[in-house]
């Protein structure tokens, strides 16, 4: 049974998406600190915060986080080719990453962080410029003290699945920030 096309859905939440991003840059931690994750996303949702640089050098923005699930959207474009002239499975890999750790963060208290210790992707399909958009999918699986777990997958507007991925992340303890 065919999918209906959300190309046009997916267009309309990426510009609601711009519209509220501010430019590209890092937070710093006098920015964040007593923020929980949630009030840290909804602050760069919002324009108060910087959005994270690698989404606007890969070409992929956050469309929306909640607590456990993070959904990002990206333009497969010819500078993201591979020598064979498909999408490098690195541009896979850094989309999927993001939708999966900001899965895990986004459960994440204030005063925790997190890193990936392992990253597990599977391409299923090529991807070309000829697809308008994907989008990461990310979803929490497991959320431990010290562990957390993910998942992830990309698919276009038609619901065609590209690939799909599986994190495990270290929780810890940030730092005080500085008085």
């Amino acid at each position: 049974m065919p999918q209906e096309d959300l190309t046009p859905q997916w267009i309309a939440e990426e510009q609601a998406a711009r519209a509220t991003l501010a430019a590209p840059g890092v937070a710093t931690p006098d920015q964040v600190a007593g923020m929980s994750a949630m009030q840290i996303f909804d602050a760069i949702s919002a324009g108060q915060l910087p959005q994270p640089p690698m989404g606007s050098t890969l070409d992929f923005i956050p469309i929306r986080v909640e607590p456990g699930k993070a959904i990002f959207q990206g333009r497969p474009n010819k500078r993201h080719y591979n020598p064979m002239g498909t999408v490098h499975g690195g541009w896979f890999a850094a989309m999927l990453d993001s939708a999966l750790g900001c899965a895990i963060h986004s459960t994440l208290p204030a005063g925790k962080g997190y890193t990936t210790l392992e990253l597990k992707v599977n391409l299923v399909r090529a991807l070309t410029d000829v697809v308008p958009m994907v989008r990461a999918e990310g979803t929490l699986i497991h959320g431990g003290r010290q562990v957390a777990t993910s998942e992830a997958r990309i698919i276009g507007p038609d619901g065609k699945l590209y690939a799909h991925a599986t994190t495990t992340c270290l929780i810890f303890d940030l730092p005080p920030a500085k008085a």
